[in-house]
């Protein structure tokens, strides 16, 4: 049995992850705030465009914009990998990894091959160790990330479409439903189609200037907002994972504090009893 000296080490040790976990408990609580503004500010914005596009590309020719055209043999897809860069946010990482396994594997049954392009340490740390083909990362980017980075990300794997290196792009982020649950989210970027935009009906816009010209400096725009809307919702969903999680810890620690508490409690009683014991025993050996 351990002596009291051990478990009110053990105790104070608790007591300080508790503060530790509590401290991050609120840090995480403050970002989710902002975080969570940004996003459900921005997400009719990105909903409406998805729609207005997803309306377009049922009405017109695929050939009048290279994103709108489907490849007639495809070998190579890219994707884009949202993660964390910090851990300590329960299953948030777990669960975007394990549907981008998923959805390689699937591509993979039918000769397609994979290549990722990795926004946070935790992806691109996990693809990077299977020596997965990866031609970009990014990291550090969600600390203080701005729309500069959307459009980093979007520039890239636009230019890989476009050159051909990959015929299809999908990303796969998570999405922010409520504090307690966020799911990943699997979205096709290129080529832009309608049936990626749900769409069965609509208003029929008309353009000024020509669409051709319009679509040139539309669909660039589309695909920065659709990348930024990921970093958006991102963010909010892993912010509400670590408060979720540390929350979930100082809880844990506070089960610990009440269970090592009583062991110390039986552990001081013991001592006690034994010390009379001696003591009685001591008394009656006198006596005799």
């Amino acid at each position: 049995m351990p002596t009291l000296r051990d478990i009110r080490r053990k105790i104070a040790a608790v007591k300080k992850t508790q503060q530790i976990t509590k401290a991050m408990n609120m840090v995480a609580a403050a970002k989710l705030r902002g975080a969570q503004q940004r996003m459900e500010n921005f997400r009719p914005y990105a909903q409406t465009f998805t729609s207005m596009l997803g309306n377009l590309a049922s009405r017109i020719e695929p050939e009048i914009h290279p994103f709108f055209q489907r490849a007639p043999v495809v070998d190579k897809v890219g994707l884009v990998l949202m993660t964390a860069d910090r851990g300590l946010c329960g299953s948030f990482n777990v669960n975007l990894i394990n549907a981008a396994v998923k959805f390689a594997r699937e591509k993979e049954a039918t000769g397609i091959e994979t290549l990722y392009y990795c926004v946070g340490r935790k992806g691109r740390d996990f693809f990077r160790r299977r020596k997965a083909p990866m031609p970009a990362a990014w990291v550090d980017v969600w600390n203080k990330f701005d729309f500069s980075n959307a459009v980093a990300v979007a520039r890239e794997v636009m230019s890989a479409f476009l050159t051909g290196q990959v015929q299809e792009v999908y990303l796969i982020h998570s999405v922010f439903i409520n504090v307690a649950i966020q799911r990943p989210k699997l979205v096709q970027l290129l080529p832009i189609s309608a049936e990626e935009a749900e769409i069965t009906g609509g208003p029929e816009y008309i353009f000024e200037p020509p669409l051709a010209q319009f679509l040139e400096h539309l669909l660039p725009k589309y695909i920065n907002t659709a990348v930024y809307h990921g970093f958006l919702e991102n963010a909010a969903s892993e912010h509400a994972a670590r408060m979720t999680a540390m929350d979930n810890a100082s809880n844990n620690c506070k089960e610990m504090i009440n269970q090592l508490t009583l062991v110390m409690n039986k552990a001081r009683q013991a001592g006690i009893t034994k010390e009379l014991m001696d003591i009685v025993g001591g008394a009656e050996a006198l006596k005799g």
